[in-house]
């Protein structure tokens, strides 16, 4: 499959769930079917509200996403070898839930160093398998309300503040927070091409 790359722009691409961002590729890799997150060098004023929008708009799309799919539908891979899509929106939680963390730790800390976590071991436990995805949708709406609250009461020099990922180094919170926004699309992509691919 192409490489699929992504970049800040200026131009909405709301058609294709990229908002400021630009998909550049000639074939779609199912498991990233709206790009790769790219970590811009500079981040703008517009560019962090919308993706503070879009964290906060995540909840209702995600569970739109998933709105009248049966049980089967629900245990259905996003892609061969992929998580069904009830990990999927477990793993949703689960991710923003560290990601809140994280956050938060680098608010109160100075620089700490993260603890990272095996994505796929967590959406194998029994949680991630076989919950209800009610469960998640609704700790979702009330994480991203938190989440939300707190982005918009930090200052220039807050969003500045870090945390080192032992893989990925030292992170600053404007580009967490427009790496979580592209997260939560990437994810519901996952869900409405799944759709769109078997006519649900």
């Amino acid at each position: 499959m192409a490489k699929v790359l992504i970049r800040l722009d200026s131009t909405p691409l709301r058609a294709l769930g990229c908002a400021r961002l630009r998909c550049m590729s000639e074939a779609v890799d199912s498991r990233y079917p709206l790009g790769r997150f790219v970590r811009p060098e500079k981040v703008s004023a517009a560019v962090l509200e919308e993706a503070l929008a879009e964290i906060a708009a995540l909840p209702a799309a995600l569970r739109a996403a998933v709105a009248g799919l049966g049980e089967d539908q629900l245990l259905t891979p996003y892609r061969e070898g992929g998580w069904t899509v009830r990990q999927v929106v477990h793993h949703v939680v689960d991710s923003h839930v560290n990601s809140y963390t994280r956050m938060k730790l680098a608010l109160t800390e100075d620089e700490p160093t993260i603890l990272p976590y095996d994505e796929n071991a967590w959406a194998a436990l029994k949680d991630g398998v076989d919950a209800p995805v009610e469960w998640s949708l609704v700790l979702l709406e009330m994480l991203h309300a938190r989440w939300v609250m707190l982005l918009e009461s930090l200052t220039p020099k807050q969003w500045q503040r870090g945390f080192v990922h032992p893989e990925h180094g030292r992170l600053v919170l404007e580009s967490v927070a427009l790496m979580y926004a592209w997260h939560g699309r990437h994810h519901v992509g996952h869900i409405t091409a799944l759709r769109a691919a078997r006519g649900w």
